[in-house]
């Protein structure tokens, strides 16, 4: 056992939500009714792990419908996409299975409901995320994004009268909150959601950062760069008055170096981030003289999706 050196704050909630836990089991599920390869457009979660994992039991990962053979078993990833997507599998005749996760099904049926009555859109969110070019397809003439509060005055509306927000699921909350001052600034009607479009996941891991981070001389976030939850709690440590942080996907990447002069090491992850790999981090850390783990918890999560209706009708056939 290595001299104790200092002590571990371990972030709760962390990992897994419900959404990503659905979308994971979906592919699996799949591989099992059908057998392999089964297709997934896009990563089904952002994750490194669990992408080479399910790549090895035969699923095939393309960026488009039209890289998939004529039909086969196609899997929608958990960000959503947008109706010409559907449209374009529907015309190969793929055998699709939608595990966008539930929470974005909401954005995108907002968006829709709003652009139905006209509305003008303003969708806040980061330029290229797959979350964002979904919902931004269910209603193209009515949304346009919004891509933090920098981008405000880029905003362009028909009636100041009648403009509504959205947002992608997986912002900083605060962030996202100065977006909206921002525009409710420009735009003093401005309506807001009926509810919150951040997901509680995303809420719960930024929160118990929050908690975390002030006793904390360096944060360590297991999760993937493209992983836009995961990018935000290293930012939200930061702010919060971590010392330094960083975003690793393995504890293979974690450098000695980071450990000089630290008492206190916090520890979350994404929300598309199995534990295993918290663990492994947890493990790095002990053999360095961190083994003392305390528990910093800011929520329960007992939430969970049922399966794609296209799985739940396989099982029952």
């Amino acid at each position: 056992m290595a001299e104790q050196r200092g002590r571990v704050l371990l972030a709760d909630p962390r990992g897994y939500c419900a959404g990503v836990d659905r979308a994971v089991v979906a592919v699996e599920r799949a591989l099992e009714i059908h057998g392999a390869p089964v297709y997934v457009r896009k990563q089904i979660v952002h994750n490194k792990h669990v992408v080479a994992t399910l790549e090895r039991r035969g699923a095939i990962f393309v960026d488009e419908t039209d890289e998939v053979p004529e039909g086969s078993v196609v899997v929608f990833s958990a960000h959503g996409v947008s109706p010409a997507v559907h449209e374009q599998a529907s015309q190969r005749s793929l055998r699709t299975i939608d595990a966008t996760c539930p929470l974005v099904t909401k954005v995108h049926s907002e968006a829709k409901r709003f652009a139905k009555d006209d509305f003008d859109i303003l969708l806040i969110g980061h330029r290229g995320h797959e979350e964002v070019e979904g919902t931004s397809g269910e209603a193209p003439a009515h949304i346009q994004l919004v891509d933090g509060a920098d981008d405000v005055a880029n905003v362009q509306v028909r009636d100041p009268e009648k403009v509504v927000w959205l947002s992608q699921t997986t912002l900083s909350v605060d962030e996202t909150l100065a977006t909206v001052d921002a525009l409710r600034e420009r735009f003093p009607t401005l309506q807001s959601p009926p509810s919150d479009d951040i997901c509680y996941a995303t809420q719960n891991r930024q929160q118990a950062v929050k908690l975390m981070a002030p006793g904390c001389d360096l944060v360590i976030v297991v999760g993937s760069t493209n992983s836009s939850n995961s990018v935000r709690l290293v930012e939200v440590a930061l702010e919060a008055g971590a010392r330094s942080s960083y975003l690793v996907d393995y504890a293979a990447e974690l450098d000695e170096a980071w450990l000089a002069g630290v008492a206190t090491v916090g520890v979350t992850s994404g929300a598309s981030v199995p534990e295993v790999l918290v663990d492994e981090v947890l493990d790095w850390l002990a053999e360095r003289g961190f083994g003392d783990v305390e528990t910093v918890k800011a929520a329960e999560e007992r939430l969970v999706f049922a399966l794609p209706h296209e799985l739940r009708e396989k099982r029952t056939s």
